[in-house]
């Protein structure tokens, strides 16, 4: 396994719709386990293909003091109930915000096999599975924002940004 670099916003694939997986095999494992190697590095609980570079309908989640879980394909079917919560990005590190989302959800995804499965979510893990699906959809948290909330955190995000780029080691992998 090793540490993936992180996209910053807004560059590609973010704002991009993610394409299906098709192919099951040892790519896919390398990518799943590469995922979750980064998303603990940078002390996540998420993790989307997208944020490493891949346009590829994936992501990879870790509640705490549970092991991690990848989904492949992932579709919400139902949503229910709302809460603001909360969030922040691996993809705008240091940019937090409450944004509004379902508190339960069920899932339609694959496992990194293959084989399709059914899963309902409550509360952060709901949280997770809605943020890491729009990621797939090249959608960022800002966007589920009111107009002026979204506005100031994208502007703090470019300052953010700005510092993070002139960092003379160039290296976000791992922040």
């Amino acid at each position: 396994m090793a540490l993936r670099k992180i996209v910053y916003y807004p560059d590609d694939p973010l704002t991009q719709l993610a394409r299906p997986v098709e192919n099951f095999g040892e790519r896919l494992q390398r990518l799943i386990g590469d995922m979750i190697e980064t998303m603990r590095a940078n002390e996540g609980v998420g993790l989307a293909a997208p944020q490493v570079g891949l346009a590829k309908r994936v992501f990879v989640l870790q509640e705490p003091d549970a092991e991690p879980i990848a989904f492949v394909n992932p579709e919400i079917i139902t949503m229910d109930g709302q809460a603001e919560g909360e969030e922040g990005c691996l993809s705008m590190p240091g940019i937090y915000a409450k944004v509004p989302r379902a508190t339960r959800l069920l899932l339609r995804a694959q496992e990194p096999t293959g084989e399709k499965f059914e899963m309902e979510a409550e509360d952060f893990l709901a949280r997770i599975i809605q943020h890491e699906t729009d990621h797939l959809n090249g959608i960022l948290f800002p966007e589920r924002l009111d107009l002026l909330t979204r506005q100031d955190k994208l502007e703090e995000w470019a300052r953010r940004r700005a510092e993070l780029l002139s960092d003379p080691s160039g290296d976000h992998a791992a922040q």
